[in-house]
């Protein structure tokens, strides 16, 4: 064959569909007899590329009636991004060229640690900051690798002239990095390795110079290569020379005016002097394309069009409004005059939702319309992995198994957490929440003794609740020894004790070995089965490996985040198997992708396009004069993914008003669509029924209010013996009593609880009682009890002193009053009133200098009102008095002629001091309260209201009778609260 006289460099327009048109076009092309295209090379972009070929190709195979086809040798140029390695042909190539190993990545981002601790000494990061930065150290030096950016040009003239202007901040990153590149690269110079990216290049410069020197007898064709990469660029060009070669790019606008490709601006043109200016139009998505060009050495005129369309191929007015849709700032001012041909997108949807589970729900929708037409393909396309997980959920609503393809962190998978949690459980020391998280996961103990397990694991759990324990294991053996589990926990501690050792300091090796080992005593073989456990396994055998050779050390406390950090880095992609007709994609896997309908999803500001990071070490201006480009770089990617998938037959374009933080801005991409239809255009591609339908979908039909809660038990289920504080609630909020003692709903305390009122209740009167019996000091007693609850170090150090000032000022108020004195306290009276027994504790009664009682209750916070009392909503000073003139506590009984409540919070009449007394009584200066002679006979009387009403009688239990009288929200869900009082339709 003769050789060409230039480049073969072909585009595929948007609308042509990639994949499906570059089959169309390989086939008649290429294939030969007996050997179809065997013979073919196909340099493809990365793995996801070569699936979605593999696709194409069975696709044209089947309509073209082919009983079956001799596919071509795809080989990978490796996606940095995607973290994928080259394809074997590349690699081959090393050994005949004398080209050094690449070095290990992960030894790399634990050396880098090491050199910023050594060069920063006590200024460095610590634990998981360290690790982060050495990370972002490694990525700025495969940046400019890429980009063949030798670490002197760091002492440029461009990049000295600039120093001065910065400020203290990126002088000190600057020089920081450039140290750290010069250590790096004489390291690697004395190992004999590159880095990855370096070594990338020299492969690619290898492979070209092969190719010219002894061009392949077989065809060669680079297709959906778009990085920009100067010496993949090269190598597109070697390729785009040879006899039978070609490169064809995705969406490369031909029809673009040459002013407005100028405007684009100078794209790394070689022959600039400012290849890549502040005015250049980064975020265009034909910008990156521009570049790849302008680096290969081919002008847009001679690139030319495919010539064959796909399956799936859109209108071809689809690609003019495409291309006026993304007109630069100059060139967009011509959209005033554009015809409608030119703006037309007949096919494209409109849809904004409330929310990003609305938006899920609408999106789940249309997909499962589009499944009734046979053959119909169907792809979600969204950056907001959040969201993609939440239409999958949706999907399975009808059995549509449509995983995520763009994969899940390892963090956020079981086996990931099982690693997570044990780190967490090393890093607070055994605290409640992630120790019952990791002892009730689901694959610890599966298989037969699962029930078993669980069983146990929740009786412990329920003795645990509460506030959280001294650290360590030595508090959850008494625990477990309480809930019965004993044998079960010491086969539990034996596993995570050496996690949480006297050690608190290791090297990041020796945890990663006590964490696998823990891990599969707790799952067994389960932890590593599935494809989350085989990329666990891959990630701690390779960083376990490499941190015995470079040791860092981490202290407890810096595990968790150091880990999620790394794992959030490896994406673990769904197995094969899900239904065949749908795909949901992130931007990179979208790429060369083509369905029949293609749903554009979460297009908002921060996700698509996504924010631009500044990088953290080099300033944006140090960037530019080396010739990187921008951080919006990125965004002009984006713009490019979605310019691709608008070419689909059919598209929808969707964006939730809100997000998960709070109103979102829409996409400018979106804007820009809105804008280029006009006011008129866009209601008429504007889909307001779908939102209305997947709402309507959750939305069950109108029902009848319910009604207010008034149960009626038994007479038999109503006899319950009644304690004072009972007896509260029974005349505030009868369905409480129901519920507590009748039903026996008791509230359960939350896992690492703060200390609330019953908390403090209980300590507070136990010191009292001790110090009130001569058991020691104050002091003593509040450590000794503190101490008994196994009270955490932080708790202690909070509730200790403001305790002790409250329990002093009792001290001080008792011993202000001689002639008072305490008789009894903490002991429990009773009574029998129309055979119902009444019960209570008394904190305190006092001897007055008169001879007569006094009765005391502590409150350690604030005391019922005085209005509460007189409405009998708070009964217990008066059933006290009652139980004491009708009774006896432990020998004492009378008639008391005091009652008071002792409040143990601040006073508020005081800005620093704690402890107040009041009364409900009317005496001294009050203007207000029950007199004296009337408080008993009050409550007397209240008392036999609620028994005649609720216990001897048949009166209902109605929720919330009283709806001014104080209450708990304890049983609100329960007594389903909101759907009866005072709700409207609406209110959440």
């Amino acid at each position: 064959m003769a050789e060409r006289s230039g480049p073969q460099v072909y585009s595929i327009a948007a609308h042509r569909g990639f994949a499906d048109a570059l089959v169309a076009g390989l086939v008649p092309r290429y294939s030969e007899e007996h050997v179809g295209l065997a013979r073919l090379t196909l340099l493809l972009p990365s793995a996801r590329a070569a699936r979605t070929m593999s696709e194409a190709f069975v696709r044209h195979a089947g309509a073209s009636g082919n009983p079956g086809l001799l596919m071509p040798r795809m080989v990978l140029v490796g996606d940095l991004d995607l973290d994928e390695a080259l394809g074997p042909l590349f690699d081959s190539l090393g050994a005949g060229a004398a080209i050094p190993p690449a070095a290990d990545p992960t030894r790399r981002w634990l050396r880098l640690a090491q050199l910023i601790r050594q060069q920063q000494g006590d200024k460095a990061p610590q634990g998981s900051a360290l690790l982060r930065l050495a990370f972002e150290t490694g990525q700025v030096m495969d940046r400019l690798l890429v980009e063949e950016i030798a670490p002197e040009d760091l002492l440029s003239d461009r990049v000295v002239d600039l120093v001065g202007d910065l400020s203290e901040h990126w002088r000190g990153s600057l020089h920081l990095f450039a140290t750290l590149q010069q250590l790096w690269r004489a390291e690697l110079e004395e190992r004999g390795e590159r880095d990855a990216a370096a070594r990338r290049n020299m492969l690619f410069r290898e492979a070209a110079r092969r190719m010219r020197d002894n061009p392949p007898a077989t065809p060669f064709v680079a297709a959906g290569v778009t990085s920009a990469a100067p010496a993949l660029a090269r190598l597109l060009r070697t390729v785009s020379e040879l006899p039978q070669g070609a490169v064809i790019l995705p969406d490369l606008d031909l029809s673009m005016g040459d002013a407005v490709w100028d405007e684009l601006g100078g794209a790394g043109d070689p022959d600039s002097e400012t290849p890549f200016d502040k005015g250049d139009a980064v975020t265009h998505p034909q910008y990156h394309l521009k570049l790849l060009l302008n680096r290969m050495g081919v002008a847009r005129g001679e690139v030319q069009q495919w010539h064959r369309a796909g399956l799936a191929k859109g209108p071809p007015e689809r690609s003019h409004a495409i291309s006026s849709l993304f007109l630069p700032p100059e060139a967009s001012k011509a959209w005033v005059d554009l015809p409608p041909e030119k703006r037309r997108m007949s096919g494209v949807r409109l849809i904004e939702t409330g929310n990003p589970e609305e938006e899920a729900q609408a999106v789940s929708l249309l997909v499962r319309e589009a499944l009734e037409v046979p053959e119909r393909r169907v792809a979600v396309v969204t950056p907001d992995r959040g969201l993609a997980g939440r239409i999958a959920q949706h999907l399975r609503r009808w059995n549509i198994q449509a995983d995520d393809s763009a994969g899940r962190p390892l963090s956020q998978t079981a086996a990931g957490r099982v690693l997570l949690l044990l780190a967490e459980t090393a890093s607070e020391a055994a605290a409640p929440v992630p120790l019952m998280a990791l002892l009730q996961h689901p694959l610890i103990a599966a298989g037969e003794g699962r029930a078993a397990w669980l069983r146990n694991a929740r009786a412990f759990e329920l003795e645990l609740r509460g506030p959280r324990k001294e650290p360590g294991l030595g508090p959850l053996v008494l625990v477990a020894a309480e809930a019965s589990v004993s044998e079960w926990f010491d086969g539990v501690s034996r596993v995570i004790s050496p996690l949480l050792g006297e050690v608190n300091t290791r090297g990041l090796a020796e945890w990663l070995d006590l964490l696998a080992e823990a891990g599969e005593a707790l799952c067994g073989e389960n932890l590593w089965a599935r494809e989350d456990g085989r990329a666990l396994s891959a990630f701690v055998e390779d960083l376990r490996l490499q941190a015995r050779d470079v040791p860092v050390a981490l202290e407890a406390a810096d595990l968790p985040s150091a880990l999620r950090d790394a794992m959030d880095r490896i994406a673990v992609r769904p197995p094969y198997g899900g239904h065949p007709r749908v795909a949901i994609y992130g931007l990179l896997e979208a790429r060369m992708t083509r369905a029949d309908l293609v749903i554009c999803a979460g297009l908002n500001e921060g996700t698509w396009p996504p924010t631009p990071s500044a990088d953290p070490l080099l300033a944006p201006a140090i960037l530019r004069a080396l010739g990187v480009p921008g951080a919006d770089f990125r965004i002009g990617l984006a713009a490019h993914d979605l310019a691709g998938a608008l070419g689909a037959p059919e598209v929808v374009l969707s964006r939730a008003r809100r997000d998960v933080s709070g109103p979102a801005i829409a996409s400018r991409f979106l804007l820009r669509v809105r804008a280029l239809l006009g006011g008129d255009l866009v209601q008429r591609h504007e889909d307001s029924d779908l939102p209305k339908l997947a709402r309507a979908l959750d939305d069950p039909p109108p029902v009848a209010a319910h009604p207010q809660p008034r149960p009626l038990p038994s007479s038999e289920q109503r006899r319950k013996d009644i304690s004072v504080t009972a007896l509260d609630r029974l005349r505030s909020d009868p369905y409480e009593f129901y519920a507590g003692k009748i039903l026996r709903l008791s509230e359960l305390d939350a896992l690492d609880a703060d200390p609330g009122p019953a908390w403090q209740g209980t300590l507070a009167h136990a010191i009292l009682e001790d110090w009130h019996g001569g058991k020691g000091t104050l002091h003593e007693l509040a450590d000794r009890h503190l101490q008994e609850l196994s009270a955490h170090p932080l708790l202690r150090a909070l509730w200790r002193p403001r305790l002790l000032r409250a329990l002093q000022w009792v001290e001080g108020e008792i011993t202000a009053e001689p002639g008072r004195e305490p008789v009894k306290w903490e002991k429990w009276g009773e009574i029998h009133v129309d055979g119902i027994r009444i019960f209570g504790k008394a904190d305190r009664i006092d001897r007055l200098p008169d001879g007569t009682l006094a009765v005391v209750d502590y409150k350690t916070g604030m005391p019922p009102s005085g209005a509460q009392v007189e409405e009998g909503y708070a009964l217990q000073l008066g059933t006290i008095g009652l139980l004491l003139r009708d009774g006896d506590f432990d020998g004492v009984s009378g008639a008391a002629t005091k009652f008071e409540y002792w409040s143990l919070g601040r006073n508020p009449k005081s800005e620093t001091g704690f402890g107040y007394v009041t009364t409900p009584l009317l005496e001294g200066k009050k203007r207000s309260g029950i007199p004296p002679e009337d408080f008993l006979p009050e409550t007397e009387r209240f008392l036999h209201d609620a028994l005649n009403r609720w216990i001897l009688g048949d009166e209902p239990f109605t929720a919330r009778l009283n709806p001014d009288a104080p209450g708990y929200s304890t049983y609100d869900q329960l007594m389903r609260l909101q759907e009866w009082q005072g709700r409207e339709e609406g209110d959440s």
